[in-house]
């Protein structure tokens, strides 16, 4: 829908309003670290718990890696992170050009401060996505200040060239990325039509060329797979020797069977961050719209779609407004008890470099049908004992394992009780903290990188 000037001038104007009433919250200091544990400033330059994985894996990692007796402040930008006692905490200023209500925003003079902020905003107005690039320059600004207070630094995803700035002002550093996001282009793209959204598609994903060229200069990467390790080493040319696999968690204390939550029938459940291709979600409400056909079903869907998008224009071809819900801004308890009411979770997933979703429902004994894109049989486990495997983007295996499950209850409780052992056994923060931690140590100690994290 195309604005009129006049509503332009007045968006502008109460997005300027909103960043007056904006408070940037004041520093917090960490908890001191345990003798023979590492001092850690921890990098994100998107703290969001709400909407995507590293805000997540930002909280829960950090809170643990204290409880090993590390030392642990995190640098993020907007939005902000949510964190726990113990952990300490430094805003990174940045302009927040996606901030809800008012994405892609036009800042108010007063809000440019530093040739970062120019350079971010400049990006944004080329269709690019320049969040990665402003923070790691302006995070470099800030840890030069302080050299002497961490003894490593730990970058989730962010990959700008002031990360590898870093590394050449002497700082020892651990990269996380989850994933390649080589893949996101390309499935991205394969779902794009039309000349300028394919033009503006690949503007987008112009960051990836900066994040290839500094994650290959960059000492020790850890990912969340062996199918994301593999994927990095082909697409990325990242050397295995570089690479490391510990697997993210859940907080298992959180997402567990609850004794006064009864699965409803014909619920089924999926999480979904984001309304991209690569999630799944059209092939699945295709699915749906066969399964009610023959059955009562409903579907609770985590997120939010875009107005007028690829999923609420399948949402209306397929005439499924009346059993999809669609919820977001959940907090992790209310989402396991959504969980509880489900009979089924899938994870639709075209690719995954692993899946928070996945490990969530199998930790709350729920069902997971999920398919074999990426890392997701790694994830689940073997199809049939722990989980349902189906091809990715086919309805048709879709409809087939969900009223599989529907159909045997016996089943479902076998394969809720089989996922959530295997959850505990393998995918808990504890576990992640841990194998994290054995990556500090062997960077500050010269060692080699452990292939991947082994499990007790």
């Amino acid at each position: 829908m195309t604005r009129s000037l006049r509503e332009t001038i007045a968006e502008t104007r109460a997005s300027w309003a909103r960043s007056r009433a904006i408070v940037t919250p004041a520093r917090v200091a960490p908890r001191p670290a345990q003798p023979g544990r590492a001092r850690v400033a921890f990098l994100v330059y998107r703290g969001n718990p709400r909407c995507g994985g590293q805000g997540v894996y930002t909280r829960h990692l950090c809170r643990e890696l204290v409880a090993l007796g590390h030392s642990v402040e995190v640098f993020a930008g907007p939005p902000w992170p949510e964190l726990d006692e113990g952990v300490g905490f430094t805003p990174v200023r940045g302009l927040d050009l996606y901030r809800d209500p008012d994405p892609f925003r036009i800042p108010a003079p007063s809000e440019f401060t530093s040739v970062e902020d120019v350079a971010e905003f400049a990006i944004m107005l080329s269709a690019g996505f320049g969040e990665p690039y402003a923070f790691s320059r302006r995070v470099r600004k800030i840890l030069r200040a302080r050299r002497g207070e961490f003894d490593i630094v730990h970058d989730n995803q962010c990959m700008g060239p002031g990360i590898a700035g870093l590394v050449r002002d002497g700082w020892a550093l651990l990269e996380t990325l989850h994933h390649p996001i080589t893949v996101d282009r390309t499935i991205a793209l394969e779902h794009t039509t039309g000349l300028v959204k394919r033009l503006t598609t690949r503007r987008w994903f112009g960051f990836l060329r900066m994040q290839v060229r500094v994650l290959k200069s960059l000492p020790a990467v850890l990912t969340v797979s062996h199918n994301s390790k593999a994927d990095i080493h082909a697409q990325m040319g990242v050397p295995l020797e570089r690479l490391t696999v510990v697997p993210v968690g859940v907080d298992h204390e959180v997402f567990r069977p609850y004794r006064d939550v009864v699965a409803r029938p014909g619920r089924l459940m999926v999480t979904s961050s984001s309304d991209v291709p690569m999630k799944g979600l059209v092939p699945l409400l295709e699915a749906v719209a066969k399964l009610r056909v023959e059955r009562d079903i409903d579907l609770i869907v985590i997120g939010r779609p875009r107005p007028g998008g690829r999923v609420a224009r399948s949402l209306e071809r397929l005439g499924l407004e009346d059993i999809v819900t669609t919820i977001s801004g959940v907090s992790d308890e209310e989402l396991a008890r959504l969980y509880g009411e489900a009979q089924v979770a899938v994870v639709p997933s075209l690719y995954e470099g692993f899946s928070l979703p996945a490990i969530e429902a199998m930790a709350c004994a729920v069902p997971v049908v999920a398919t074999t894109g990426g890392a997701l049989p790694e994830v689940v486990g073997v199809s049939g004992e722990t989980g349902l495997l189906v091809p990715p983007n086919d309805p048709e295996a879709l409809v087939e394992a969900i009223g599989r499950l529907l159909d045997d209850e016996d089943l479902r409780r076998e394969l809720g009780q089989r996922g959530r052992e295997r959850v505990m056994q393998r995918f808990t923060w504890q576990v992640t903290a841990r194998g994290t931690a054995a990556c500090y140590d062997a960077i500050l100690s010269g060692s080699a990188l452990p292939a991947a994290m082994v499990f007790d």
